[in-house]
């Protein structure tokens, strides 16, 4: 898998040619690469704020956003990093609540680059390698930090118990198959209890592994992930729990919270909400009071999960809904969600996804389907969406052939799509 990013700075720009140069043995596995970087730049992992370490097939972006904002309620300055970008690369390194400046960008990529080049390190190591560099040389009270890919060998996997709060893992789902189901010695063999077993490969000793519930074989890899290395594990259903009853209703052995509906829309949030707050009361390094909670989860924003655009110059006053999800269980998020409305479908997706993962559970509710490029990548063209589909060149240009009846249009398929409509729309994540 590989990402892509561009600049309109050039100094920023050359470092992404470099980056743009690497090139990383397929299917490379293990964090060797990536501790041998960081040590080369003085070991900044070991040095950091205290940090919540997020992973999960859906829902771990918005965790981190609730995470984000509810701290920051509370006074604290955070540094994030998430992937991937949407629209700027900057969006991958935010210090202390602002996104990295493009002068500072140049400086600190051609800075592991030179370190590291030889190295042959991946896009996201040297993206994590940054990250972690300059969280550890800005003031900030925390950290949040968004696996990029499965968790076991992700390279924030090199974090380690002195720095860790919390570790979480949201909603588990089939994703990335080549990567994360490759056959292993040891490793489970039923998909989702492998997933479970990558995802809970992010587990500390002593720090708790806070976690929503799970089906069968994929909760007892979890169980025996905690159990292995010797940390705490609060779960969904046993240590704490959650319900939606016109609030969100949460409770563990502290106690009961009835905290605000986050913001963000689809009824999903409220568990990634859920296990936020979880992550929280199940530290000890930085508390955080239940109105900073209810704040942070009516404040908080996440571009691109089911995001009701603005008005501007792509979407105009029309009601045009955007979300990246990809897979089933995004698929079936979105069939939920739209469920007994009729709604025109813009879809753009990388040809290694499953087509019906969006269009079968979104079925019974569409009235049309475009189908569209994903730009700078390798994309299903429309016959693989049945057919009815109509092929289109771009966005704008399914937009503006849609008939004025009215109906909402879900644009959604992929991450790069949704970060391309975002700039065609003017509504920089900030």
């Amino acid at each position: 898998m590989r990402d892509f990013a561009r600049s309109d700075n050039p100094a920023v720009q050359r470092q992404f040619d470099r980056l743009g140069r690497l090139s990383v043995p397929d299917g490379r596995l293990g964090l060797e690469t990536i501790r041998a970087l960081l040590d080369r730049l003085g070991n900044p992992h070991l040095r950091l704020p205290p940090v919540f370490h997020v992973a999960g097939t859906n829902g771990k972006g918005s965790t981190c956003a609730f995470l984000r904002a509810m701290l920051e309620a509370q006074g604290y300055r955070v540094h994030v990093t998430t992937s991937p970008h949407l629209v700027r690369y900057n969006e991958r390194i935010r210090l202390a609540g602002t996104l990295i400046e493009d002068a500072r960008l140049a400086e600190l990529l051609g800075e592991i680059l030179d370190k590291g080049e030889d190295l042959s390190p991946s896009f996201f190591e040297v993206t994590i390698a940054a990250a972690f560099t300059e969280f550890a040389r800005v003031p900030a009270d925390a950290c949040v930090v968004e696996v990029g890919l499965g968790g076991r060998f992700d390279a924030t996997n090199v974090l380690e118990p002195g720095v860790l709060a919390a570790c979480g893992i949201a909603a588990l789902g089939i994703d990335h198959e080549r990567f994360l189901l490759m056959p292993e010695t040891g490793a489970p063999a039923e998909p989702l209890a492998r997933i479970a077993f990558e995802k809970a490969g992010i587990a500390k000793p002593g720090i708790p592994l806070v976690c929503v519930s799970y089906p069968g074989d994929a909760r007892d890899e979890v169980v025996a992930a905690a159990a292995r290395v010797g940390t705490p594990l609060a779960m969904r259903g046993a240590e704490w729990d959650t319900e939606v009853a016109g609030e969100l209703r949460y409770r563990d052995e502290r106690g009961e919270l009835a905290l605000p509906l986050p913001a963000l829309p689809g009824a999903h949030q409220a568990q990634n909400a859920a296990l936020a707050v979880a992550m929280l009361r199940h530290q000890d390094k930085l508390p955080v009071s239940p109105a900073a909670m209810a704040q942070g989860l009516a404040q908080a924003r996440w571009p691109a999960r089911l995001q009701r655009l603005a008005d501007g110059p792509l979407v105009g006053a029309r009601e045009v809904w955007l979300d990246g999800g990809h897979n089933p269980d995004a698929g079936r998020m979105l069939g939920q969600h739209f469920a007994g409305q009729q709604l025109h479908l813009i879809i753009g997706m990388l040809d290694a996804k499953d087509p019906e993962a969006l269009t079968g559970p979104l079925a019974s509710s569409i009235a049309s389907v475009a189908v569209v490029p994903v730009p700078g990548h390798d994309w299903h063209r429309g016959t693989a969406f049945g057919p009815q589909a109509v092929s289109q060149p771009d966005v704008a240009t399914a937009l503006a052939d849609l008939p004025e009846d009215g109906l909402p249009v879900l644009i959604a398929g992929s991450l790069y799509l949704a970060g391309e409509v975002l700039r065609l729309n003017a509504e920089l994540p900030d």
